[in-house]
């Protein structure tokens, strides 16, 4: 009983520091908090007129929404995701200044110690997140508490396992520059394949939809988890959803699972 309280108490401090140093962070912020509105002001209330009734060749899409409620929860998942995989950039710190190979000597065990890491990384990634809802009402979205419940749940468990991502990925770059690159890379691709910025128009059958848009374009979109994490926020804050709306949870609890247990493969490495 001693032994597993005390490696909650590890898990605790080590979260503890990785929100403190998180929160410490201004560039983190200033990005938290600029991210969504340059997404808002300038993506959102440049597209919104011409987002609703549009025609592409015999079809014609009809959204009962309007762009800036559309791209609103997609922003949400967008400093989600921003932060959660920048978070693991921590351990590339405590692996250079040797503060990682104190805490693996100490009797905490690996998994604890990851998990500390990734519920401090999901945390702050979380903060960031209701950053976003705190614009909420002024694009027209209208927030409850039921609401706000269900979209700190669903942030909570995509920050988990985007967290978890993150540290794969620093396990295998070793220079903070490198992380920055390499991160963007695989950040900016995931969103922007997510149905982040246009639908998939659920009116559509999936042959119309192949006629509409390229089905390579299709596909990837299909096949990118994120997609589901996008859809799930939307049926939550607008009560939208272009798939099965128990899917998004789904994907999201599978991800964040599976990318907790590939992080504790890769963890065993370090």
């Amino acid at each position: 009983m001693t032994a597993i309280w005390g490696q909650l108490v590890g898990v605790y401090a080590i979260w503890l520091r990785e929100v403190k140093r998180s929160l410490r962070d201004k560039g983190q912020l200033i990005g938290g908090i600029s991210r969504p509105l340059l997404w808002v002001l300038i993506l959102g209330i440049g597209l919104n007129p011409y987002f609703r009734g549009e025609v592409y060749g015999e079809v014609r899409f009809v959204v009962p929404y309007t762009y800036l409620q559309f791209i609103f929860p997609a922003v949400i998942v967008l400093n989600i995701l921003y932060t959660s995989i920048q978070s693991a950039v921590s351990l590339i710190w405590d692996r250079e200044f040797g503060f990682l190979r104190e805490v693996l000597v100490s009797p905490m065990s690996r998994n604890m110690v990851l998990l500390g890491k990734v519920l401090g990384g999901a945390t702050t990634a979380v903060i960031h997140g209701c950053m976003v809802l705190v614009v909420a009402r002024f694009v027209g979205v209208i927030l409850t508490w039921e609401t706000i419940l269900a979209a700190i749940g669903l942030m909570f468990a995509l920050a988990f396992g985007l967290t978890a991502f993150g540290i794969v990925i620093a396990n295998y770059v070793r220079g903070f520059e490198s992380f920055g690159v390499f991160s963007n890379a695989v950040i900016l691709p995931l969103y922007f394949t997510a149905s982040s910025v246009f639908p998939l128009d659920p009116a559509l059958t999936r042959a119309q939809t192949l006629v509409t848009y390229p089905e390579w374009l299709v596909i990837i979109v299909e096949h990118n988890p994120l997609t589901y994490a996008v859809d799930a926020m939307r049926g939550i804050l607008i009560k939208f959803n272009q798939f099965d709306p128990a899917l998004g949870f789904q994907v999201v609890g599978i991800m964040a699972v599976g990318l907790f247990l590939l992080a504790m493969w890769e963890f065993r490495k370090v």
